[in-house]
């Protein structure tokens, strides 16, 4: 018997070339979903009879109410090997295996770098300006050099922002709960006594962070007021991690320069949300994983992720 296969979230309608489908699709019908389901009565329609589901990051979140209604399901895919939006624990109640993937964080490294680029020189302003009237130079762009960079959080991608920073000439602090100085004094960045002292001294903030209880909400009004008003905010994370409300109340009273977004608390970002407006707000659709190199292996495993269920052996189980 033929199981069915559906691919949520392919906005850009590439799944199916990133991978060789070929080793599944004779024992699995695969169907893909390019538009997102805004209600969970929609989804359920379209998943009912599907024992094997992928989905792209957090794009739709698998809750407990979901796996509930899809008695069917046997196998979901999340690309990348964390994601927040499912209930692990609800997919083995249910008896649903969940696997995941590999992936890069380098593709974050690099947003994060065009973010910085973008608003500290007026990119899109510029672009915009040049193509719609003619007008030349309009703006007077931010220097890097000699700039403080601030990171919140030093991981993996902070340590590779950072690196990048100090190449630009710029000096670099981080902090995050818990960082000792043998972390950062290997690589040239000075560790900031508290957030808020980060805050004071960078004319740049850049978020790394994972979400978690203790970072939602951690950059709130309290933590923007010590930010100069010449500063940035850039944040390639979560939405979550910054105070939405307050970061919109900053930057309508020029508290802050702006701010570089390209995750947000509700994604897709709604029509009428203010960032969507705001002149001094530069705003990506989260695309910090979305390149060529990253959906290939995501794909690619997802493929070897259905074999391997198919076989009786799964591989990259989440638990």
């Amino acid at each position: 018997m033929r199981l069915r296969c559906a691919v949520l979230d392919d906005y850009q309608d590439v799944a199916l070339s990133m991978a060789d489908w070929s080793v599944v699709t004779d024992r699995v019908d695969v169907t893909t979903f390019r538009r997102r389901f805004e209600r969970e009565d929609d989804l359920v329609d379209a998943l009912r009879d599907c024992e094997v589901v992928v989905i792209m990051r957090e794009r739709t979140p698998f809750p407990e109410t979901l796996f509930a209604r899809l008695p069917k399901l046997k196998l979901l895919v999340t690309t990348g090997m964390r994601n927040a939006s499912v209930d692990l624990a609800a997919a083995a109640a249910h008896g649903v295996t969940v696997c995941g993937t590999a992936g890069s964080s380098e593709p974050t490294v690099e947003l994060t770098w065009a973010l910085i680029l973008g608003v500290a020189r007026h990119v899109v302003t510029e672009n915009n300006s040049l193509r719609s009237n003619g007008q030349w130079q309009s703006t007077v762009g931010v220097d890097l050099a000699g700039k403080t960079l601030g990171l919140l959080g030093f991981g993996r991608i902070g340590t590779r922002v950072g690196r990048i920073g100090r190449a630009f000439g710029m000096d670099v602090v981080a902090w995050s709960r818990n960082l000792p100085g043998e972390r950062t004094e290997p690589e040239g960045v000075r560790l900031a006594a508290s957030k808020e002292e980060l805050l004071a001294a960078s004319d740049f903030v850049s978020i790394h962070l994972v979400l978690s209880g203790r970072t939602r909400g951690l950059v709130d009004a309290a933590a923007l007021a010590h930010m100069r008003p010449t500063a940035y905010l850039v944040n390639t994370s979560r939405g979550p991690i910054v105070d939405q409300r307050a970061l919109v109340e900053a930057l309508d009273q020029r508290k802050i320069a702006g701010a570089a977004l390209d995750v947000f608390d509700v994604e897709p970002l709604p029509d009428d949300d203010p960032l969507r407006a705001m002149p001094n707000v530069l705003a990506t659709p989260h695309l910090g994983y979305v390149t060529q190199g990253n959906y290939t292996t995501y794909y690619r495993e997802v493929v070897e992720d259905i074999e391997a269920y198919l076989a009786g052996s799964p591989i990259r189980t989440l638990t």
